[in-house]
């Protein structure tokens, strides 16, 4: 998949609409979510959901990725090892993403129970992913990872040099009360 045309804008999909300011994104509605991940996989994209809640550790959280994108055996469930791997997804390498896919859509439903315990890792593990994301940019290729949160407070430092941002159809304004 090329990059996105210079009309996109012009008429932007969804995909144009959450890559175009960070290629990490939030959400606060799961039905929202949902419709959101739904549209990807029928244009194509490749939408690999995992469950934060469930993991209880960062080690958890990284064989869990490193299980749903079937990183080689070799993969050593750290940090670094996730950036390696991911770098090699990201690139379209030999594994985590299927050639013909439009994209890969990582999503973590949840992640702000596994960001109260661990928000360094998750930081982290979303700054790998932003930065990878970019990279796959420069190539043409589209990364990008969907994180929903049932806080709507839920704040992250920008992540490959970009912010996080609410989606287009949620806002942190639009759910203080």
């Amino acid at each position: 998949m090329t990059a996105f045309t210079p009309d996109a804008e012009l008429n932007a999909g969804l995909d144009f609409r959450l890559m175009a300011n960070s290629f990490v994104t939030l959400f606060c509605r799961r039905s929202l979510l949902e419709e959101s991940t739904t549209w990807l996989d029928e244009h194509g994209y490749q939408v690999t959901i995992l469950d934060a809640a469930t993991m209880s550790s960062p080690t958890d959280l990284l064989k869990g990725i490193g299980d749903a994108l079937d990183f080689p055996d070799y993969y050593g469930r750290g940090l670094d090892a996730f950036n390696d791997c991911f770098c090699d997804v990201a690139s379209y390498g030999a594994y985590g993403i299927a050639p013909e896919a439009t994209g890969l859509v990582l999503v973590f439903t949840d992640f702000d129970r596994f960001a109260a315990a661990y928000p360094e890792t998750a930081q982290d593990v979303l700054d790998i992913i932003a930065d990878n994301a970019r990279r796959a940019a420069l190539f043409g290729r589209r990364v990008m990872c969907l994180v929903h949160s049932s806080d709507p407070c839920i704040e992250f430092a920008p992540v490959g040099a970009m912010p996080v941002v609410w989606n287009h159809a949620e806002s942190r304004v639009s759910h203080q009360g």
